[in-house]
């Protein structure tokens, strides 16, 4: 088969496959992982079969899809959902993946979008351009679709222009009135409250929901899940059942122990920073402690952001590297403490992760928290073209048992 035949090979299995599926896309800066997850243990809660498909992996009723490629995992996923009776799949959807025509080829029946932050600017050269790549699965919207918008991002306005007349708009929101909205989030180590402000979903839902995990930002995650699973006409029962049963995504705010509190998160951008610095300050009775560095080859600017953040909102901050690809670590460190200016946290440099992290623990008292945030599920490290094994987990892990 020539090459025209295999391309057509390939776009009759997407026809195919995407004509009996229902496709809840969600796409955003932060958040989308988690949602995605979220909205998959919905439609479990249902007793329907599921299908997941995040920057994570890809799973299908719990069996992972194994792939040599990113193509082979979507086909491999979409095909295999069909096959087992999967009605709705769950699916991530990056801006690369965006501005590459996906949503295009794979139009969602729901999109939803958590918020717009600064990310990526390496790739999409401004933040205007990294909206229209975002906007383009709110575009592919057709007749009778559905559009779920964080209420409390100004993007969101930009969003509804260009979302077609005949798409039904939804919204959510930690702040106003919205389609679903909490008018209260309680943030604990073993889970996040939420008051939910009287509408008819929230009505449906009893008006509160307890999370099992902890955070503003899985509030947001789940009040998106909520109205995209609603929209797709699950019950108001599932969808409580669903949520109330998640328990998080690795390197997601994922409390690895306690006392001191050990967090890894994957915030590698100043918003994602600041949402998990501030959420682990709501649990902190004694100091925060920040263990961070920034990637190399990616967006030089979000840097000195992230080092104020961090001398603002920490008690002590150990910089470290991230992933610095093909620059210099000393560089990338000495960018971020440029941010670090008056009065703050005390900082610490060790360029070795692993040492960073078990400075960091072997210092905490019992009523402190240690947030390790950049990598979270990573498992690897790259540096000087090498990528070598390494998790924060683990390294906490290793540095907790040696304490």
């Amino acid at each position: 088969m020539g090459a025209e035949g295999r391309v057509s090979a390939v776009e009759a299995r997407f026809a195919q496959a995407h004509a009996a599926l229902r496709t809840i896309a969600t796409t955003g800066t932060n958040g989308k992982t988690t949602t995605t997850t979220m909205l998959a243990s919905i439609v479990e809660a249902a007793g329907e079969p599921w299908a997941r498909l995040t920057t994570l992996g890809a799973v299908v009723n719990g069996a992972q899809i194994d792939a040599r490629s990113p193509m082979e995992e979507f086909l491999g996923t979409v095909e295999r959902s069909v096959a087992e009776g999967v009605r709705t799949l769950a699916l991530e959807v990056t801006s690369k993946a965006l501005l590459e025509g996906f949503a295009r080829r794979w139009p969602p029946s729901i999109a939803v979008f958590t918020n717009l932050t600064r990310d990526h600017l390496d790739l999409h050269k401004s933040p205007e351009a990294y909206l229209a790549s975002k906007a383009q699965l709110f575009m592919a919207l057709g007749a009778g679709g559905c559009a779920v918008l964080n209420d409390d991002d100004p993007s969101s306005a930009l969003l509804r222009e260009v979302i077609a007349a005949s798409v039904d708009v939804r919204g959510f929101s930690t702040r106003e009135p919205a389609t679903l909205s909490a008018s209260s989030v309680s943030v604990f180590a073993d889970g996040t409250q939420l008051t939910l402000r009287p509408s008819a979903l929230a009505d449906a839902m009893g008006g509160s929901l307890r999370l099992r995990v902890a955070g503003s930002v899985h509030a947001r995650n789940a009040l998106a899940a909520a109205v995209a699973a609603d929209a797709a006409g699950y019950s108001a029962a599932a969808i409580v059942r669903g949520l109330e049963r998640f328990t998080g995504v690795e390197g997601r705010f994922e409390i690895v122990h306690r006392a001191p509190l050990v967090v890894v998160d994957y915030a590698h951008t100043p918003d994602g920073l600041e949402g998990t610095l501030r959420t682990a300050r709501e649990l902190c009775t004694g100091a925060l402690v920040c263990v961070f560095g920034c990637g190399g080859d990616r967006d030089p600017g979000k840097r000195p952001e992230m080092g104020a953040l961090a001398h603002t909102l920490a008690d002590r901050v150990v910089l470290t590297s991230d992933n610095p690809r093909s620059e210099a670590p000393e560089v990338i460190a000495a960018m971020v403490r440029e941010g670090a200016a008056g009065p703050g946290a005390h900082w610490m440099i060790e360029l070795d992760r692993a040492r960073a992290i078990s400075l960091a623990i072997a210092a905490a008292g019992p009523a402190d928290v240690v947030v390790i945030a950049g990598k979270g599920h990573e498992r690897t490290q790259e540096s000087a073209g090498v990528s070598r094994p390494f998790s924060d987990r683990a390294a906490a892990l290793a540095a907790i048992a040696a304490r």
